[in-house]
């Protein structure tokens, strides 16, 4: 009995393995050539969506992944590769605002105001992904995050009917990153799981037109 129960056990996790390899195989392959790590190269497009994350660490310091995609977006914008920067993130609890505190740091670089969206219920990447099609109207982006999490985005964008291509922040070292990069392992199965059941997000709502703030 022990030893059937170790087979099966040896037999679900070398699926398990195969799956996740799989799954990050594909995403990898079908994204290569439209991902971008510098400015003078990428085309233009009207629209950057840059997927939100916190400012700040559990442990209370800064949070590098939000650092860098602050730089990649406004690197963008200063290049003339992007007109409008629509930020999506979280926003469910009161005391946790990820798409208000990109926009400060953005204008605290400069950005006026006015080219600046937020999208709150950017809850996850399928959410943002989606949002920006079906709220804000864009069939064609580009996305704003480390290389891990746009390839992956990017992937949801061409399944969802967006053309995206994606702009790669810099990614933080391997230790500090370990965590981040095993969790995106498991987020590209359930992405797969998630286009099969056509998994839609949390909110949608009413159309808001990029462009049209007042000035």
């Amino acid at each position: 009995m022990k030893r059937k129960l170790l087979y099966i056990a040896l037999i679900f996790t070398i699926l398990c393995i195969t799956c996740i390899i799989v799954c990050n195989r594909t995403i990898k392959k079908h994204t290569t050539s439209k991902i971008y790590t510098e400015a003078s190269i990428i085309p233009t497009n009207k629209v950057g969506l840059l997927l939100g994350t916190s400012p700040k660490l559990k442990n209370g310091n800064n949070n590098l992944y939000f650092d860098y995609r602050i730089l990649a977006a406004v690197e963008l914008y200063k290049a003339g590769k992007i007109k409008y920067i629509l930020i999506s993130g979280d926003n469910r609890r009161e005391d946790y605002n990820e798409p208000e505190e990109m926009k400060k740091a953005l204008m605290q670089k400069g950005i006026p105001e006015k080219f600046i969206y937020l999208d709150y219920a950017g809850f996850r990447t399928l959410d943002s992904v989606i949002r920006a099609k079906e709220v804000f109207g864009q069939n064609q982006l580009t996305i704003i995050s480390q290389r891990f999490h746009n390839e992956r985005a990017i992937y949801l964008a061409e399944k969802n009917g967006i053309n995206a291509i994606g702009y790669n922040a810099k990614d933080v070292n391997a230790y500090a990153g370990l965590k981040t990069n095993i969790r995106e392992l498991l987020a590209r199965v359930k992405m797969f799981i998630d286009l099969a059941i056509d998994k839609q997000p949390h909110f949608l709502g009413e159309k808001i037109i990029i462009g049209k703030k007042s000035m």
